[in-house]
C-alpha cells in the first residue's frame, strides 16, 4: 500500500493536478520496463494535466480521475468546496500559500450553511486546501482520504503492468464537472479507432452493495450504458470466476458523462470497489474488493 498512501497524499483538486500528473509521469518512467509491454506515452502540449498511455494494439480504453475534492479559500474564512467534500467540524486540511505550509481546522455552521477554517492566520485567497492524508491498513481494509479516485489510479497502473493492447486515460476536473474526457475521448476515437470503455472509479456502500463481497459493475446511475456492453462486461466477469456485485442506482456520475454526451458512439460501464464514509477523509475500502477490482480489470481488458 505504500504506492496507494504517496497517491493520496498528493496535493491534486480539480483544477490543480499538476504534482500527481508529474508523480505519475516519472512512476511510469521508472516502472515500465518492468511491465509486459512498453506504452506509448501521450502528455503535454494539448492534454493540459492529463495521460495517456497506449499499449499495443488497443481495442478498449480505462479512464481513471486523477483529480480529488477539497476546499477553496475565499474572503476572509470563508471557504467554497471543490466538488462535494463530507462538511464536518474538525476536519485536518492542509495546503500551501506565499507564506509557507498550512495546517488548518475545518468549520461547519450547520444552521447558516456557511463553510470556513481555523488558523493561526488569514490563508491567501485561492488557496487550495485538502484533507489531510492519514492511511489505516487492517488486514481487511484500507482507509484513507481521497481513495476516490487515487485507488482507481493505483488499480490502473497494476492493470498497465501486464497490459498488452489497451489505453489508459488519466482524467481531470472530473470531482467538479468535468472537462477533460471530451478531447481526450476525440484524441482516442479519432486516432485509435476504440470506443469501449471502462471507467476505474470507486462508488458507494449501499443496502444493495456490500463491503468484502467483490468489485462493482454498475447497471446504471443518473446515466444509463448501453445494455448489451454491459450485459458483456456482466457475462466475462460471471465466467471469470471473480467475485463481483451488480449496481443500480438513481444518482451519482462519472467520467462516463462526457462519453455519453459527446458525438462518438462510445460504450461504457463504470467498474469499482464500493467505499464507505464518501468524500471524507475516512474513506474505507475492502481489501478483497480491491483485489477483485485489478483481476476482473485485468481479465476485460483481455476479454472485451
Amino acid at each position: 500500500m505504500k504506492l496507494l498512501k504517496q497517491l493520496c497524499s498528493i496535493h491534486a483538486p480539480s483544477g490543480n493536478e499538476k504534482k500527481l500528473t508529474d508523480f505519475l509521469l516519472n512512476y511510469i518512467e521508472e516502472q515500465k520496463v518492468q511491465w509486459k509491454q512498453q506504452p506509448v506515452v501521450v502528455y503535454g502540449e494539448g492534454f493540459q494535466d492529463c495521460i495517456l498511455l497506449i499499449f499495443g494494439k488497443p481495442r478498449t480504453a480505462i479512464f481513471a480521475h486523477i483529480d480529488s475534492i477539497g476546499f477553496t479559500v475565499r474572503y476572509g474564512r470563508q471557504l467554497v468546496r471543490i466538488g462535494g467534500p463530507d462538511l464536518e467540524t474538525g476536519y485536518t486540511l492542509v495546503g500551501e500559500d506565499s507564506q509557507g505550509k498550512i495546517e488548518c481546522t475545518l468549520k461547519f455552521d450547520e444552521e447558516e450553511h456557511e463553510i470556513s477554517y481555523s488558523y493561526e492566520r488569514e490563508i491567501e485567497r485561492g488557496t487550495e486546501l485538502v484533507f489531510k492524508c492519514d492511511l489505516r491498513e487492517t488486514e481487511e481494509t484500507v482507509q484513507s482520504c481521497y481513495l476516490d479516485n487515487r485507488l482507481g489510479v493505483w488499480s490502473a497502473l497494476k492493470v498497465a503492468e501486464t497490459l498488452e493492447n489497451g489505453i489508459i486515460a488519466f482524467s481531470s476536473w472530473e470531482e467538479h464537472g468535468g472537462g477533460s474526457v471530451a478531447y481526450l475521448s476525440k484524441y482516442i476515437s479519432e486516432r485509435y479507432g476504440v470506443h469501449q470503455a471502462l471507467i476505474s472509479d470507486i462508488t458507494w456502500v449501499t443496502e444493495g452493495v456490500r463491503p468484502g463481497e467483490g468489485v462493482v459493475i454498475s447497471m446504471r446511475d443518473s446515466l444509463i450504458p448501453r445494455r448489451s456492453y454491459v450485459e458483456r462486461i456482466i457475462g466475462i466477469a460471471k465466467a471469470s470466476g471473480i467475485p463481483y456485485q451488480l449496481e443500480v442506482e438513481g444518482a451519482g456520475g462519472s467520467d462516463a458523462k462526457e462519453l455519453q454526451h459527446g458525438p462518438y458512439p462510445w460504450d461504457w460501464c463504470f467498474v469499482g470497489a464500493p467505499e464507505d464514509n464518501v468524500h471524507s477523509p475516512n474513506e474505507i475500502v475492502h481489501k478483497k474488493d480491491i483485489e477483485s477490482m485489478v483481476a476482473l480489470y485485468r481479465e476485460l481488458m483481455e476479454k472485451l
